[in-house]
Order: structure tokens, then C-alpha cells, then sequence
């Protein structure tokens, strides 16, 4: 089950006013550049997609967290709500390699929660795919390439474990759609060029 499109951008601007940040313009451009990829895909529904970009930081609304919080507290929050398609989402954006960035066993109980889910989960799927893109293509003030995304990520986080294989999940996720569109993901996002070359302070978490 899926919110509304509507029912989705208000419930972005409530988390927002809940915990003001950069994120929600972050969550909008998620958003925007999967409807707009969707579009050229044969099979994928432009608004689910949308929706599920809009809400997948839906966990950022209780504040500020690492990613295994905001992961857990979207997909719960989610699914009080009924929205178990975009309650995936949330659990499935953060985990590029899904079962292997697992290789080790949690402490908390919401990253137990989280690997059991993610070790369970099966192959993702192209909206999984999808959303886990458009998150590394989307930033505060608009759309970038992948690596300049993967830069302000870094310069945010600093290097962790398995940075560098996620960065190959991207690609090939990137190469994936764009040999269903016939064409680069590049094509479609409006303004890439002039906002990748932007380089304002990478925002905190």
C-alpha cells in the first residue's frame, strides 16, 4: 500500500517542520529524479516511484540520527501508517549490497531488527534499485553525478568499510537503467550540469 502523492509531500513537510534540515529538500530531489528515471522505464510506475523517493528518509523526522536509526524509524513508522511498499524502502535505500554489508553482528536491537530483514529480503527489486540510485543522485540544492555525490558523502562520514563496493553497486545499478532507457540517467535529471559543479559545505547528519 502506498500514500498519495499529496498525502507524501505533506507528510515530508510535517517531518520537516519536526526536524528542520537539508535532507528534505534531499528527500524531494529523491523524489523528483526517480519519477523522472521511471518515466523512461518500461514497467516502472513514474508516481510509486516518486512516492517511495519522497519517504525513504521518512526516519530523519524524529531527529538526528545515524542511518541504522533513520532506516528502522522509517520502516516503522511506515508501517503504522499502512505503508508497507514504502516501508521497504526505507529499510532497502541505506543497504546497496544488501546481504553483504551484513558481515558482521549488530549491537542494537533496531540493527538486529534491520539485518534479519535485509538477510531475509531476496534479490531487490527495480524500485528497491531505483530509490537506492536516486539517493546517491540527489543533494540538497539538486542533482549531481554519482561521484560528486559519493565526495560530499565522504567528506561527511569519512571512509568506512565497504565504501568503495557500494560505489560499484551504484554504477551498476546506474548502467542497469540505462540500458532500459536507452539512454544516460544524466539525460533526464534538469540542471545536473551546473550543480555538480557546485561545491557548497557537505551537511551534517
Amino acid at each position: 500500500m502506498l500514500p498519495t502523492a499529496d498525502e507524501a509531500i505533506e507528510e515530508l513537510e510535517i517531518a520537516g517542520r519536526l526536524n528542520p534540515g537539508p535532507w528534505v529538500k534531499h528527500s524531494m530531489n529523491t523524489g523528483a529524479a526517480a519519477k523522472y528515471i521511471a518515466e523512461k522505464v518500461p514497467g516502472l510506475d513514474s508516481e510509486k516511484a516518486y512516492i517511495c523517493g519522497l519517504l525513504h528518509d521518512i526516519g530523519r523526522r524524529a531527529g538526528i540520527t545515524d542511518i541504522p536509526t533513520h532506516v528502522y524509524d522509517g520502516y516503522k513508522y511506515c508501517m503504522e501508517k499502512g505503508w508497507d511498499e514504502v516501508a521497504r524502502i526505507c529499510m532497502t535505500h541505506s543497504y546497496l549490497r544488501m546481504q553483504d554489508e551484513f558481515s558482521y553482528e549488530p549491537e542494537t536491537e533496531h540493527e538486529k531488527v534491520i539485518k534479519d530483514y535485509i538477510m531475509n529480503y531476496g534479490e531487490p527489486d527495480d524500485y528497491d534499485k531505483l530509490i537506492q540510485l536516486c539517493d546517491s543522485l540527489a543533494t540538497d540544492y539538486g542533482f549531481v553525478i554519482l561521484e560528486k555525490r559519493f565526495v560530499d558523502v565522504t567528506r561527511r562520514y569519512g571512509i568506512m568499510e565497504g565504501y568503495i563496493k557500494g560505489w560499484e553497486v551504484a554504477f551498476s545499478i546506474k548502467e542497469y537503467f540505462e540500458e532500459l532507457m536507452g539512454c544516460s540517467i544524466y539525460d533526464v535529471l534538469p540542471g545536473i550540469e551546473k550543480t555538480t559543479l557546485m561545491t557548497p559545505r557537505p551537511w551534517g547528519i
